[in-house]
């Protein structure tokens, strides 16, 4: 395959670490760059050989020559910039959440659907070496009959930007609800959510948010299955964590209590002290064409010196970032849905912001929109 896809990225702060990731793609052209503050737009293509630049994203999604443009800019920005682009006839790739809003969800799948163009959320989690380890058990058939799945999400956001002070935990939890959906390509049919605790006043006013915590239950349409998920963000002692584990009937999966050790696989039937055993999650590099193998070990933040606190606190995210590049710029040009698409996206988002409507109602059922057919 000799077709190359011009990628646009928007954004160059977590952005920038997608760059040369798409340079060494064999099917990729890193055409153009686009950021609002001209100083770091230059700085940033003058240090990866990048021409084409843009201060205003309006006039980059004029420009012919681009395919696809790939946004990493604030949350808030998230679904204005992406249907403007789809509607302008660019394939969008989007680092999470897709919207702050369902309504927001719903009109990116229609635009999708309008346009032809092809969308996917960028989660970090579901190409994380540890996800394709428990996949690739689970597509084994190692785990047996997969009963229960939960996941978490922690994290102190004390000096992030200004748009994350006093955040609802579940408008952000992709991280957690993308692997406990994904594994089975379950969609989410109704959640019910707790709110727990309480974050300090001055945080509260800025969403009228009170909760410390918020945890979820997932009911899946069409399987027998639910997960649980939690979330916090502020006023929580915890370190970093994105965690996910499954209960399977044969083996399951826990992840550490604390980043930097193994996970946990238990085996069924066993001597009850040789249930658990520690395991080293393999690399799967291999998954990928040769020349970007490498960026599943290191990135342009490893340094201490360009150090992103996304990459910092989210421990590389599992060397992730080749994977969702490559299956990006592969459904393009193997013109199939990318995985996460723009339905599943919209369920794996409305999660949580319906979760925290259902906190806020002291843990209702709400059911989710069917994104495939709105």
């Amino acid at each position: 395959m000799s077709k190359k896809i011009n990628v646009a990225i928007i954004g160059l702060g977590f952005g920038a670490e997608f760059i040369p990731i798409y340079q060494q793609h064999p099917n990729a052209n890193m055409y153009a760059i686009c950021q609002r503050t001209e100083s770091k737009l230059n700085a940033v293509g003058d240090q990866y050989g990048i021409e084409v630049r843009y201060t205003d994203y309006d006039e980059l999604l004029k420009d012919p020559n681009i395919d696809a443009v790939h946004i990493n800019s604030p949350i808030p920005n998230h679904a204005e910039q992406t249907l403007k682009a789809l509607r302008a006839g660019k394939h969008v790739a989007c680092t999470v959440p897709m919207a702050t809003s369902v309504e927001d969800c719903i009109e990116i799948v229609k635009a999708t659907r309008e346009t032809g163009k092809k969308y996917m959320m960028m989660e970090t989690v579901v190409y994380a070496r540890e996800f394709l380890f428990v996949k690739e058990l689970y597509e084994k058939g190692e785990l047996g009959k997969v009963q229960f799945l939960k996941a978490s999400h922690q994290q102190d956001m004390e000096g992030w930007p200004d748009y994350w002070p006093g955040l609802p935990p579940m408008h952000y939890a992709t991280h957690c609800v993308g692997p406990v959906a994904g594994l089975l390509k379950l969609e989410a049919e109704y959640v019910s959510c707790f709110g727990s605790g309480t974050i300090s006043e001055d945080l509260i006013k800025i969403h009228n948010s009170p909760f410390a915590v918020e945890s979820a239950h997932i009911k899946f349409k069409d399987s027998d299955l639910s997960a649980y998920v939690y979330r916090s963000l502020f006023d929580v002692a915890r370190q970093y964590r994105e965690s996910f584990e499954v209960y399977g009937s044969k083996k399951s999966f826990e992840w550490p209590l604390i980043e930097g050790e193994d996970p946990v696989i238990h085996t069924a039937k066993k001597p009850e002290h040789e249930i658990p055993e520690k395991v080293t999650t393999p690399d799967y590099a291999h998954y990928l064409p040769e020349e970007i193998r490498h960026f599943t070990g290191h990135g342009v933040y490893n340094l201490d010196d360009n150090a992103h606190l996304s990459f910092v606190q989210g421990g590389g995210h599992g060397g992730s970032h080749p994977h969702l590049a490559h299956e990006f710029i592969s459904a393009l040009i193997e013109d199939r849905e990318p995985f996460p698409n723009a339905w599943q996206s919209a369920n794996w988002t409305s999660v949580g912001i319906l979760a925290h409507e259902s906190a806020l109602q002291g843990g209702a059922l709400i059911k989710l929109p069917d994104f495939q057919n709105v």
